[in-house]
């Protein structure tokens, strides 16, 4: 979030006018931190308390909306925008948007995310590994990925390694003990993220998914597992939480002071 000093230096610089510097500065002290937009009050103080900016959950708002909440980050400062949960036809709404201020844009259908602006340069300590349990899990994997990425975090993708062949995880033994952060996401009984949480010296953090047939409960199953796991240092997010096991993960992934 932008703090008053950062507005006085651009009205110095001749970046902002008296005007709009002055309407910041009231938004900012009178709304303590959010923009006020009736339908939404947008958080422009997040990055200070959390370390990352907002980002906007797509589902339930209309294209118009999420424009505007776009709109209020990006006039206090913010460059990149996570959206989450985004449709094609909402997204189609959204370029059309960021095309007419010459913003870049990018979208990813099967993750269902869009990116206005430039992900991160990758830092922290190392590579986020995310493993999936089979190719059915990619929607949930790929919202993982582009959230780490976004977060400015190196990824390095398993796909379709779960326990019923076991031997594809072990194909990949080397990358997986490379990572910093691993995130597993599986569905049907989940008992991938047990596998992967007894080989690794490094945090695990599990995403059961809504893959499975009947008795699987639309992931109620692996999720139970999950939080039944054995392993040590296996952390569990909600079913289909690809974006809270990224966030979770970038925020490991960059401790401060921390050795690889």
């Amino acid at each position: 979030m932008r703090d008053i000093e950062q507005i006085l230096t651009e009205v110095k610089e001749g970046a902002l006018t008296a005007e709009d510097a002055a309407r910041q500065i009231r938004e900012l002290s009178a709304q303590g931190g959010f923009a006020d937009l009736g339908y939404a009050k947008v958080d422009l103080d997040r990055k200070r308390r959390r370390g990352n900016t907002e980002v906007i959950y797509g589902a339930g708002k209309t294209a118009g909306q999420i424009e505007g909440i776009a709109d209020a980050l990006i006039r206090h400062g913010q460059e990149n925008i996570l959206i989450t949960r985004l449709s094609e036809d909402k997204s189609d709404e959204i370029s059309e948007y960021c095309s007419r201020r010459n913003i870049s844009y990018d979208y990813d259908s099967i993750s269902r995310t869009g990116i206005i602006g430039r992900k991160r340069e990758p830092g922290g300590l190392g590579a986020i590994a995310i493993i999936t349990g089979g190719t059915s899990d990619m929607p949930v994997a790929e919202e993982a990925v582009r959230t780490a990425e976004f977060l400015g975090n190196e990824t390095l993708r398993i796909y379709d390694a779960g326990v019923a062949g076991i031997h594809r995880l072990f194909a990949h033994y080397e990358e997986i003990l490379s990572a910093q952060v691993i995130i597993v996401i599986a569905g049907m009984e989940g008992a991938l993220a047990s596998v992967v949480g007894g080989l690794v010296s490094v945090p695990v953090i599990a995403v059961p998914t809504s893959v499975g047939y009947g008795a699987s409960f639309e992931g109620l199953s692996a999720l139970l597992s999950m939080l039944n796991s054995c392993a040590s240092g296996v952390t569990v997010v909600n079913i289909d939480n690809g974006y809270g096991a990224a966030y979770q993960a970038s925020m490991i992934n960059h401790i401060q002071g921390a050795e690889p």
